[in-house]
């Protein structure tokens, strides 16, 4: 899983990226840098540990999110142009947006203003994309179908619309999906506020925008998550529950990407790992486990599944198969989040 941590300048996006992924970035350097920061998390499951405990088995391999911090256009846009391929790999955008203030910053915020900026940015950067296919096509033949669909997300982008809210087929989406258009990919809005605001409710002309926009939004300080990402875990909890929070932004956080990609886990385990591993929500069996190994796709037999639940309460595939809770499964079976499949395939 690919996200792209975006805004405008001195929001805190890089404060963000480092609560986020424990890591050290330089932050406050935003006008002088031009490349983006990497970093990597695992995604908490709880799950595995279970049941790499139960199985006795040392390798616990979690789904990873990757993040990249880009850093902001010029002459105050928050897109680089020069980074826009690199944009358009990420599975989603998270765009970090200020809303703190004097005296932490020397002007005021204003999070709706940059929000339908940016909106626009990404708007006017697919459509150049589109207009530049559509040239191509006019010295082109045989492409009917593609330039009718291209007509088709322009008029939708000139009506200022982000092509997130495009009604298309399955067919069209796997046709659009080489063009990693950016107002088509998941947004993810995380609000930087001041420590005195946290916890407050959001001005209802905000929300409303966010809300017609197919947009969540993530309230959070930059600052203070900073802190807790540096604190062991007893610690961190005991600050939490000070704030009046429940967990983390980082918890959160993926918790909301994992429901805007619409994304379920299941998991494998051999004798040496217990794995985690992500896949659209509506996924068949066979798709599964391409995502295991291209091979177990090219040579399916079956699935045979037990649910996490059902594994932890009988304690052994044997007992999950005398209760009724051993599966087997053909290839179009839709894999569940928590399943435990084994695939049995022939090369």
């Amino acid at each position: 899983m690919k996200i792209g941590i975006v805004g405008f300048r001195g929001a805190g996006k890089t404060t963000i990226f480092n609560a986020l992924t424990g890591l050290k970035a330089q932050t406050g350097a935003a006008g002088e840098r031009r490349n983006p920061h990497l970093g990597v998390i695992k995604v908490p499951d709880q799950r595995i540990e279970t049941l790499g405990g139960m199985l006795k088995v040392k390798k616990l391999t979690h789904v990873e999110i990757a993040f990249t911090d880009f850093p902001p256009g010029k002459d105050d846009k928050a897109l680089d142009p020069t980074k826009l391929n690199q944009m358009k790999e990420a599975d989603a955008l998270a765009q970090v947006v200020r809303c703190f203030g004097p005296p932490y910053s020397t002007t005021r915020p204003s999070p709706l203003k940059d929000i339908q900026e940016f909106a626009a940015e990404l708007k006017l950067a697919d459509l150049a994309a589109i207009e530049n296919r559509l040239a191509r096509l006019k010295k082109e033949k045989d492409h009917a179908q593609e330039k009718e669909l291209l007509e088709r997300c322009k008029a939708h982008v000139e009506r200022e619309l982000p092509l997130r809210l495009m009604a298309l087929n399955d067919e069209e989406e796997k046709k659009l999906a080489g063009f990693g258009f950016l107002s088509q990919k998941p947004l993810l809005v995380l609000l930087n506020q001041a420590e005195e605001d946290i916890g407050k409710t959001l001005p209802s002309e905000l929300a409303d925008f966010l809300a017609k926009e197919r947009v969540e939004a993530i309230p959070l300080c930059g600052k203070v998550e900073m802190e807790l990402a540096d604190l062991e875990e007893k610690e961190r909890l005991e600050f939490l529950k000070e704030l009046g929070l429940a967990e983390s932004a980082r918890e959160r956080f993926v918790r909301s990407c994992y429901a805007l990609l619409d994304l379920v886990s299941f998991l494998t385990h051999n004798e040496a790992e217990v794995r985690a591993w992500s896949v659209r929500r509506g996924t068949s069996a066979i798709k599964a486990a391409g995502k295991v190994h291209s091979d177990m796709e090219r040579g399916f037999i079956r699935a045979e599944v037990v649910h996490y639940e059902d594994f932890v309460k009988y304690g052994s595939d044997a007992k999950c198969r005398e209760a009724g809770k051993f599966k087997l499964e053909g290839k179009d079976y839709i894999v569940q989040d928590g399943d435990i499949v084994r695939f049995r395939f022939h090369v």
